[in-house]
């Protein structure tokens, strides 16, 4: 018989990437870019938070005091998106891992979609999937806009040389059976440059107007 297709009743918990370097950006803190009235971080966290998961976990100094999350570094600090991962599992308590683990970073203008997306595509899966993730418009998976079972996650990050530090995000994922979903560019769409930070802002307001403007 086949196996109980995936489902996130079992438990999901999230992790959010925030502790880059931001070099495209002056070394500006993305995170803390504001779009449409937030900011990239409170977008992830919400978008986290709404969705249920605990532990919600951000790997970062401390940018915003008032989120309720729990932070982690990698040690040392800057070692890319997946030292962040190791960092943040090792901080959760042993054998008390939820099933799934969302796996974002943050600097997505359109988390909110991105996570319900994610999640409703989930249970249609076949059992045996280890992750999912969203594709952009040219098919290339996005592994940061992913929601992952947090056994492989561990599994895969245990067998990392240097807990991860400088390692592509491919390298993680590699042996995990994930499927890639296409998605719109407004749920993949990442903020990297000025431009793009400028671009998501006409986006929102565009999509948003302030009452001024409203007839």
């Amino acid at each position: 018989m086949p196996g109980r297709r995936p489902e996130v009743s079992a438990g999901l918990g999230a992790i959010l990437l925030a502790g880059g370097r931001g070099t495209r950006v002056d070394g500006a803190v993305k995170p803390l870019f504001e779009v449409g009235g937030r900011t990239l971080l409170a977008a992830a966290v919400t978008a986290a938070t709404d969705a249920g998961a605990r532990p919600l976990t951000v790997v970062a100094p401390v940018l915003d005091e008032s989120l309720a999350v729990e932070w982690v570094r990698e040690d040392p600090p800057f070692g890319g998106p997946v030292a962040g991962v190791v960092a943040a599992l090792s901080s959760w308590p042993a054998g008390d891992d939820p099933e799934w683990t969302l796996m974002l970073a943050c600097d997505l203008p359109g988390v909110d979609a991105a996570v319900r997306r994610l999640l409703a595509d989930l249970p249609l899966l076949p059992a045996d999937t280890e992750g999912l993730c969203l594709g952009d418009a040219s098919s290339r998976p996005q592994w940061l806009t992913g929601v992952y079972r947090t056994r492989a996650l561990r599994q895969a990050a245990s067998v990392l040389p240097g807990r991860g530090r400088d390692q592509p995000v491919r390298t993680l994922v590699a042996e995990l059976a994930i499927a890639v979903v296409a998605a719109p560019d407004d749920l993949t769409r990442d903020v990297d440059t000025w431009e793009d930070l400028n671009e998501a802002r006409a986006r929102a307001d565009h999509a948003h107007p302030s009452l001024e403007e409203s007839p």
